[in-house]
């Protein structure tokens, strides 16, 4: 559905007598759209009956599961959330002169609309890959799309700056996941997933086994550069900073779902493999003792052998939660820009992500996939909330007449911007403060239940140290997170408020509007403070206060949520 939606539309764009007769802003509209109708179609699939044990697609290059599926359904909604908040700009705003808007945000409409459907196809056949080469193919499908997203506005010299250092760095990730296929392949001479568990299962020779396990390696290594996980986490804060919020919010969710799903798949049945052969070793050197004592020595070695890459993958990811808990916590309350800070929280909560991660037992990976999608809602709805502030809180109509527009003069780039909202639209600084309770842990929000079933799982299973220090840092990131509800909540008596104008007044005065903000700007005596207003366009409006009531009143109906991560980590386990 998705690849065919992307043809018509390269179509509809390179054909001059179809593109001039589409106003820019339909592309994202019909986007979110075909999101919408992909999503109701795959529905259908989980009425299948086998589906959860996997069936096998394109020879066996892919396996739609649940787990994909549910996930795929999650990555269509939260695209067609952020198209429409793409294209929602309120009414009153486009009459200001409709053609320079379409001049001004032609090209980043159309293009935006375009790649972010070329990343979602990588992102969803990366859910569901089943072979190392559709697994290269979709990251590097999902990675080339948000490289050109996060260097779309030519113009902005910052944004050209995080797509060059985002492209550096995600292909070194890339070679390194190349190099660990390449050496899987080099030992074992398979490229199926399910064909090298089963190699390993059944294979003693230490060489071909430990060429095997050291490919997973630099595959897991690769992957955790892909998501910014700490010490590997050097670009985001950049990247994250100096893209426009619109590529930000893309950027910070739809990559890390797709990435972490494909590492929880690829962590549980490693270790549900691993957990059997072990006792089946067991089980096989105390039956045969008497009949065949060298086949359960061999056995019994490679159980000892496989357990080895248990403990190697649980350290590795260990090391990178412990990490990323420090880095995101500390450094996080040293920041003034309120993306670099949302760039460090990702990292913490991935701290807490990895953790679970790394326990692989049914209770953590169910805490996982809880966590993944508190996270994707809490942090969604954030970065909406920001757009709508950058929209209508900056000199949004003044913008559109500079000559070297870059669409991202109305982002909202230091925690200092955000003083007084609460004086200026009291819902949707509560909105905000909601989010950023939720993302501290604060009882009784989304976010409190997802690191309580991390923590949990981990005292469950003796990770007392981590637990402690999950918690510590919980506490310390509160810190930051206060400090922007503080400044929300604090009256700017510096400079006068932005007047509280209903949209029947800007519909009555638009043509002084338009006169006074040219004459303004023409004359560089342009001041915002005397006509702008803050009105919240219905569709974003929506958005944001159902995400909120979503995050608010998640404890008063938590079965279906719950419900849904259980099935999926017993499907993982059991099926």
């Amino acid at each position: 559905m998705i690849f065919l939606s992307i043809l018509i539309l390269i179509v509809a764009i390179a054909l001059p007598s179809i593109n001039r007769n589409i106003v820019p802003i339909f592309y994202s509209r019909i986007s979110a759209i075909i999101f919408i109708y992909a999503g109701a179609i795959s529905i259908n699939a989980l009425y299948i009956q086998s589906i959860g044990s996997g069936i096998g697609i394109y020879s066996g290059l892919f396996q739609t599961s649940i787990i994909s599926q549910i996930y795929e359904e999650i990555i269509l909604l939260i695209g067609s959330v952020i198209l429409m908040a793409l294209c929602a700009s309120p009414p009153t705003l486009k009459k200001l002169d409709l053609n320079l808007i379409r001049i001004k945000m032609a090209n980043y409409s159309t293009e935006y609309s375009l790649i972010v459907l070329i990343s979602t196809l990588g992102s969803i056949l990366l859910l569901s890959s089943a072979d190392l080469i559709s697994l290269y193919l979709s990251i590097e499908l999902q990675s080339f799309g948000v490289y050109i997203l996060a260097s779309l506005y030519r113009n902005s010299e910052s944004a050209i700056s995080a797509g060059l250092k985002y492209y550096l760095l995600g292909g070194l990730s890339s070679c390194i996941i190349l190099f660990g296929c390449c050496l899987i392949y080099s030992y074992s001479g398979l490229t199926q997933l399910d064909s090298i568990y089963n190699i390993i299962s059944v294979n003693s020779e230490n060489s071909i086994l430990w060429g095997v396990y050291l490919g997973i390696i630099f595959i897991i290594i690769g992957l955790l550069i892909k998501i910014g996980a700490a010490p590997l986490h050097n670009w985001a804060p950049d990247v994250y900073d100096n893209s426009p919020t619109i590529v930000t919010i893309w950027l910070t969710i739809m990559p890390k779902i797709a990435i972490l799903i494909f590492l929880i798949e690829l962590q549980s049945k490693l270790g549900v493999l691993i957990n059997n052969m072990a006792l089946s070793g067991f089980v096989s050197s105390i039956t045969s003792i008497n009949s065949n004592l060298i086949d359960s020595i061999i056995l019994n070695e490679s159980s000892i052998i496989n357990t080895d890459l248990t403990i190697i993958l649980k350290n590795l990811l260990l090391i990178s939660s412990l990490i990323s808990l420090l880095i995101g916590t500390i450094i996080g309350l040293s920041q003034t820009k309120i993306k670099r800070l949302l760039a460090y929280s990702t990292i913490s909560h991935l701290g807490f992500i990895l953790l679970a991660l790394s326990i692989n037992t049914q209770q953590s990976i169910e805490s996982v996939l809880f966590y993944i999608i508190q996270y994707s809602i809490t942090n969604l709805n954030i970065f909406l909330i920001l757009i709508t502030i950058g929209l209508f809180n900056s000199d949004y109509p003044y913008n559109l007449y500079k000559s070297n527009y870059t669409g991202s003069e109305n982002d909202i780039s230091l925690i200092s911007q955000l003083k007084g909202i609460f004086f200026i639209n009291p819902l949707i600084s509560i909105c905000l403060t909601i989010c950023l309770f939720s993302m501290a842990g604060i009882p009784p929000l989304l976010g409190f239940f997802a690191k309580q079933f991390v923590l949990s799982s981990a005292l469950q299973n003796g990770y007392y140290f981590m637990s402690l220090l999950g918690i510590i840092v919980s506490i310390i990131s509160a810190c930051y997170y206060l400090k922007i509800i503080k400044i929300l909540h604090t009256e700017n008596n510096n400079s006068n408020l932005i007047a509280h104008q209903g949209p029947d007044y800007i519909h009555n005065n638009i043509n002084s509007i338009k006169r006074s903000t040219i004459n303004s700007y023409n004359n560089n005596s342009y001041n915002k403070n005397n006509y702008n207003y803050f009105w919240i366009s219905n569709t974003h409006s929506f958005i944001i206060s159902t995400l909120t009531l979503a995050i608010l009143f998640f404890v008063f109906k938590p079965s279906i949520l719950l419900n849904i991560t259980t099935i999926i980590s017993l499907s993982l386990f059991y099926f």
